[in-house]
């Protein structure tokens, strides 16, 4: 197999135009793009100078690799038109980027002889040159069948990242990691700040920065190990002083923060941290919170 590649790119949003453009620069021949809206086309204008920006099916069957980048809904649809259509071709190697999908997606493109492969990046994208940097050393997370092994790795090297090989059966619970990871982080620090505005804060950013930044990078290092704060410490009054001033300042952060406690009591019990008879008054407290707040809980939590 020649190791350059005629690409081509359908859905050139955030993450299409980027990794296009990731893999121009080492040397594959991006011979066209897709894209719909006005935001893609000037995508493909600054990271794509030159190329041609076609349909999907015209991009497909001008091309010996066919990245797919569109929304994980829009995916499968996607895949049965082109298949369909005779856009995509036997030989051809179909590569998606979403990370909740696996193969199986592609079964439409297998049908008629294309060689698939899942590819997902583990970051977030601006859709613009910025990124390009950022993608040495990131994750990929792949799935390929033993034939498509050879060039899922090259592809992932010319990007600059590292392969993380994702079982088919494993993929949504991959994907699932990272949003539970990343999207969520983004709310809990969202809450955060808008807690330290109403409590006077007039840089809620600058004041957490240094604090989330500790305790991501310790939470990555060590885990569970890396937790500090009053339910570690097994502070009682403190988190009900938290949970009447966030319900008085801002209800709608009481639900994350009830359920997050919670969780966080768990570990620190089942590590060993925090006696249990200690643990079951804070447990007491949150769900006598939850209750008041119409909050779900158990009967059995309740009774306790």
């Amino acid at each position: 197999m020649d190791d350059r590649l005629r690409v081509g790119v359908v859905g050139a949003g955030r993450v299409g135009a980027v990794l296009a453009a990731a893999l121009r620069a080492a040397g594959h021949d991006i011979v066209a793009a897709a894209g719909e809206s006005d935001a893609s086309r000037d995508r493909i204008e600054a990271l794509l100078p030159g190329v041609t920006t076609d349909k999907p099916s015209t991009v497909a069957r001008a091309c010996d690799l066919l990245l797919l980048t569109v929304p994980d809904d829009m995916l499968p649809n996607v895949v049965s038109m082109l298949s369909a259509s005779g856009a995509i071709h036997a030989g051809q190697y179909v590569v998606h980027t979403s990370g909740a999908h696996g193969l199986a997606v592609l079964d439409d493109a297998v049908a008629v002889g294309a060689r698939p492969v899942a590819l997902h990046p583990a970051m977030t994208f601006t859709g613009t040159a910025i990124d390009l940097p950022r993608l040495a050393g990131c994750v990929f997370g792949v799935t390929a069948g033993d034939a498509e092994r050879d060039v899922t790795e090259m592809l992932v090297d010319d990007l600059g990242g590292r392969a993380m090989w994702v079982p088919e059966d494993k993929r949504t619970l991959y994907h699932a990691a990272l949003a539970h990871g990343a999207n969520h982080l983004v709310t809990l620090v969202t809450q955060a700040m808008e807690m330290l505005t109403v409590a006077g804060g007039d840089h809620p950013a600058d004041t957490l920065r240094p604090l989330l930044t500790a305790a991501l990078d310790n939470a990555l290092e060590q885990g569970d190990s890396a937790l500090t704060g009053p339910i570690v410490r097994g502070d009682l009054n403190t988190i009900a002083a938290h949970l009447d001033e966030i319900a008085a300042n801002a209800p709608h952060t009481l639900p994350s923060y009830v359920a997050m406690a919670r969780d966080t009591l768990d570990r620190v019990v089942t590590d060993g941290r925090l006696l249990p008879i200690r643990a079951n008054r804070i447990r007491a407290l949150l769900v006598a919170t939850s209750a008041d707040a119409g909050l779900a809980v158990t009967e059995d939590e309740l009774r306790r």
